[in-house]
């Protein structure tokens, strides 16, 4: 099983397309309409996809999966991840607002689709963990309202940690944000991951400033993996080989 991940898909199709008619997949937020380097972006997605992922390998989706505002809306997205080979195991994004209930979620889910919240996947010895994350203390855009918001999704991912109850080999974690500040600083979520001893993070949600602000390959022990679509050139990112 080869591991891979992918974050920001931002999705929204009005109907489930079909894979060739391209021209016929009707999208009511297009994303190349808000950056060029977007355009036909979910067809990039497919093709680079199926090039590269196998029916037995991973694909870890860091969140902003759908533009879909309520569950009912994010279906035909639904459909399109159920198009595609490989296990899919994702968190919440910042622009997932069709996520409410995760029972009601999990009810309309392809098979090859699970979503963490509060809990995690277990494969083969490797926990797959994670919640969305936020804003961190530190940020330029820190304000007060953001720490209680910060504060209970640190508990998330504690949750999510503490849910392990099988043996591990290894624990990969899941977020939408990037885990500190753009300044890169030590805060809760760093001193949750090393009370856990987790080997690798996977985050996303930073776009045209990624290059400038993500965080090195490695630190504090952790390894951290950018997944946003465009930083990827819409191709799964190889992470390793699982066996």
């Amino acid at each position: 099983m080869k591991i891979y991940a992918l974050g920001d898909l931002h999705l929204s199709f009005i109907k489930l397309p079909v894979p060739g008619l391209w021209a016929e997949a009707a999208e009511y937020k297009p994303m190349g309409e808000i950056n060029p380097v977007w355009t036909n972006h979910a067809r990039l997605i497919y093709e680079n996809w199926i090039k590269i992922v196998q029916p037995e390998d991973l694909v870890l989706v860091p969140g902003d999966i759908s533009w879909a505002m309520r569950l009912e809306e994010a279906k035909s997205d639904f459909g399109f991840l159920d198009l595609l080979p490989g296990k899919i195991v994702g968190v919440q994004g910042n622009h997932d607002y069709w996520w409410q209930s995760i029972s009601r979620v999990r009810a309309v889910l392809p098979p090859n689709v699970f979503l963490i919240q509060n809990d995690h996947v277990w494969i083969k010895g490797l926990a797959l963990c994670g919640t969305r994350g936020w804003t961190c203390p530190g940020a330029a855009y820190f304000q007060e309202k953001d720490g209680k918001i910060y504060r209970r999704e640190v508990i998330r991912l504690e949750n999510s940690l503490k849910s392990i109850k099988l043996p591990v080999k290894e624990i990969i974690v899941l977020m939408h944000y990037m885990p500190t500040s753009e300044k890169h600083e030590f805060n809760h979520f760093i001193e949750v991951l090393q009370k856990y001893a987790v080997s690798t993070v996977v985050y996303a949600h930073l776009h045209d400033e990624a290059k400038r602000y993500r965080l090195p390959d490695k630190a504090w022990g952790i390894n951290f993996y950018l997944a946003s679509a465009d930083y990827l050139g819409f191709k799964p990112f190889f992470i390793k080989e699982w066996f």
